[in-house]
């Protein structure tokens, strides 16, 4: 076996599609591989036998699903397994950001702050993935504040969300009867199949998820004005405002992640750098219970 070092950095990024897709969707087949780098069918073939004598054990060919399946000793050789290379994948569609990883670019001594990978099982993003393309309920066994051990209720995903430094699925809740959003590490086993969705209750149904606003931010009207001004260079305000514009449900967590709390402001202005400048118009949207 070739050294994995010497790898080129584009048959990395096939290898690693393959891995991401077979691991979190359970099934990769040639014609994704092909589609997602533009290349033929023979070629992506080619690619997942490569793939497979490197891995000799991670795959098994399903012939009625036409693709390959994970083994049960499947292990990653060219990703790190989490979640989030997969997730991360959904939202850029089109391309993976992880190959350039490889790349000597010569860049100056950079850093980042590694955030910790929320507890968050293959087999459950499988089968919510499944549901939100197919339109299919779950039964599910889901952990809150209200019952940490768990509870049970049927659900209708349809929108995997990033937000506020973790994943959730945006979903119909048969038991409260409405939309909401469930945390993915908050899962409890694995969820069951009970059938295909029943009325209309997908994300095009999804009154408040259609519903876009816009969040309006200024510098804290508390502090002097040149620490205004220079608020307002570090949040890219040229007229001294910013506007985001999100589907109503995210403006809550568009709001976290600025370090903005629409429950109550900070005592220190400093501390509290920008506020919302709409936040009445927002309140059904923002406000947390």
């Amino acid at each position: 076996m070739s050294s994995l070092t010497t790898i080129p950095w584009d048959t990395l990024a096939r290898y690693r599609l393959i891995e991401i897709l077979a691991l979190w969707e359970g099934r990769v087949a040639a014609g994704q591989i092909g589609e997602a780098f533009g290349i033929g069918r023979q070629q992506a073939q080619k690619v997942l036998r490569a793939y497979r004598q490197l891995a000799p054990h991670n795959l098994s060919y399903d012939r009625q699903r036409h693709g390959y399946l994970p083994s049960a000793a499947f292990v990653p050789l060219f990703t790190q397994g989490r979640v989030d290379e997969y997730l991360r994948l959904l939202n850029i569609h089109d391309t993976l950001d992880s190959p350039f990883a490889g790349l000597s670019m010569g860049a100056a001594n950079t850093e980042s702050l590694p955030m910790p990978s929320r507890a968050i099982t293959p087999a459950v993003v499988r089968e919510l993935v499944r549901a939100s393309r197919e339109k299919r309920r779950l039964e599910v066994n889901y952990a809150s504040f209200s019952s940490p051990a768990g509870d049970g209720r049927i659900i209708v995903p349809h929108t995997l969300v990033f937000a506020a430094g973790r994943w959730h699925v945006r979903a119909f809740c048969e038991k409260n009867r409405e939309y909401r959003d469930f945390v993915l590490s908050r899962f409890r086993g694995v969820p069951e199949d009970v059938g295909p969705m029943l009325g209309r209750h997908d994300a095009e149904n999804d009154e408040r998820w259609q519903t876009r606003v816009a969040v309006r931010l200024i510098p804290d009207r508390r502090l002097p004005q040149a620490e205004r001004e220079l608020l307002a260079m570090d949040y890219g305000m040229p007229d001294g405002e910013l506007e985001l514009h999100c589907r109503g449900p995210l403006a809550r967590y568009a709001l976290r992640e600025l370090g903005v709390n629409p429950n109550h402001a900070e005592a220190n202005p400093r501390a509290q750098q920008i506020e919302i400048a709409n936040r009445d118009s927002l309140a059904s949207w923002i406000l947390w219970s």
